[in-house]
């Protein structure tokens, strides 16, 4: 008789454990969406401030402008997330040390490679949004989850997006529009978000609000 009602019991129970995992990883995935968002925000804020000239600005034969930065991350965006499920994300036609020459000609054609390369991530992420997060893709040969890969790419993009924002505020100076908590404003910020008690909130909220605004 308890078998008779474990066998009955067993299929709905993982269903139902099924039906968690997916939640979780829906959830998982909505964060990682806002991450790309909130980073893709910060750099186009970033270089918004940055007169023309700037952009292309090197600091020695090894470094690199503003310019080459987004096109790297164009090119990495193009590779990695073009077919994202089903090929390889090093893309046979990738030309990875072309991204880093220095030969944008002006401001709308890298904002024309940025917005290029972010539509390809965010349409692979409505691809993969109700996919097993634990189906394997991979990237130069190396498996990675769903969700490995996107967390291996939204910590590259920042990290990339960290760089402009250093090289923005250095080329703006006095003039630069701080896009965090500014200097000298850290105890007003604390007591502001404190004040509104515990609750289930994104770090990027009050910095996506007020970019919208």
């Amino acid at each position: 008789m308890q078998r008779k009602i474990s066998s009955v019991i067993k299929p709905y129970f993982i269903q139902l454990v099924y039906i968690l995992i997916m939640e979780k990883a829906h959830t998982i995935h909505s964060n990682l969406r806002v991450l790309f968002s909130y980073y893709k925000k910060l750099g186009a804020q970033a270089f918004a401030q940055v007169a023309d000239d700037k952009l292309f600005f090197m600091y020695n034969e090894d470094s690199n402008s503003i310019a080459s930065i987004v096109k790297h991350l164009h090119g990495n965006m193009m590779s990695r997330f073009t077919d994202f499920l089903d090929s390889d994300g090093e893309k046979k036609w990738r030309r990875r040390d072309e991204e880093f020459v220095n030969d944008i000609k002006s401001r709308e054609e890298m904002i024309h490679k940025w917005e290029e390369g972010w539509t390809v991530v965010f349409e692979a992420l409505d691809v993969s949004e109700d996919e097993d997060p634990s189906r394997l893709i991979y990237i130069r040969n190396q498996g990675h989850s769903i969700q490995e890969a996107l967390l291996r790419q939204v910590t590259h993009y920042a990290y990339h997006i960290g760089q402009i924002v250093y090289l923005s505020k250095m080329f703006c100076k006095d003039d630069w529009k701080s896009l965090s908590i500014p200097l000298g404003k850290s105890s007003e910020f604390n007591a502001k978000t404190f004040a509104k008690g515990k609750r289930k909130e994104h770090f990027s909220d009050p910095y996506m609000k007020e970019s919208n605004d």
